[in-house]
């Protein structure tokens, strides 16, 4: 049974934590998602910043909520491509940068887990959200509810994060795949539409800020 929005709402007031552990990773060598033999690639040459503005005409809530939903899709599909390396032996815990990230449950208890376990509640959340027609409704006449903004701000945050971990702990089976160009347009997209948009705020994208600023050096907005 899908929760109502106030129950959704509530939800949001337990914003997933993260929680400084002792990782450093300050050279390039464990971070090869920076060099720039890497760092330059994409899969398309489109502007990205006409890309994720606001069309004209087109009601804001209507723009976030399709975009919430193809953004989903994408990088749960990427994630999936690469779930045969994220097990709980792999990756018992959700590291980016030096941030460990722990889910936050319905009564607001904080669940260190691993990342497969993590990531399969944070796209179980997600999924219930959006087929929830009662916060993304989809019939004609319908209005989005209050506080529609902060729910598509949790999911950015949680697709972000995804996002974060792959780069910091899967990169190197990125390269091996051959779908680090592809990572690089999926991320650079997220990172401009949730700017545009305001939907992160600067210490949630703290952990890839390096790349964000790399990318943004490609010239690709």
């Amino acid at each position: 049974v899908n929760a109502t929005p106030s129950h959704h709402l509530a939800q949001f007031k337990h914003r997933p934590a993260c929680h400084i552990e002792g990782i450093n990773n300050n050279n390039l060598e464990e971070r090869p998602y920076l060099q720039q033999q890497y760092v330059c690639q994409r899969i398309t040459h489109t502007d990205m910043f006409a890309l994720t503005a606001l069309p004209p005409g087109v009601d804001k809530a209507e723009w976030l909520a399709s975009n919430t939903v193809a953004f989903f899709k994408h990088i749960n599909l990427f994630s999936s491509a690469l779930s045969e390396f994220c097990t709980p032996s792999t990756c018992p815990t959700v590291c980016a940068w030096n941030l460990i990230y722990v889910w936050t449950d319905d009564h607001g208890r904080k669940l260190k887990c691993s990342a497969p376990l993590y990531f399969d509640y944070a796209m179980s959340y997600i999924q219930d959200l959006l087929t929830d027609e009662d916060v993304f409704p989809t019939k004609t006449g319908s209005v989005f509810p209050t506080g529609f903004v902060f729910l598509v701000q949790k999911v950015f945050l949680l697709l972000f994060r995804t996002l974060a971990h792959i780069y910091w702990s899967h990169y190197r089976e990125t390269l091996a795949l051959g779908l680090h160009a592809h990572l690089n347009t999926l991320f650079t997209h997220l990172t401009l539409f949730c700017q545009q948009h305001a939907l992160l705020e600067p210490e949630d994208t703290e952990p890839l800020q390096d790349l964000i600023t790399a990318l943004g050096q490609q010239g690709w907005t």
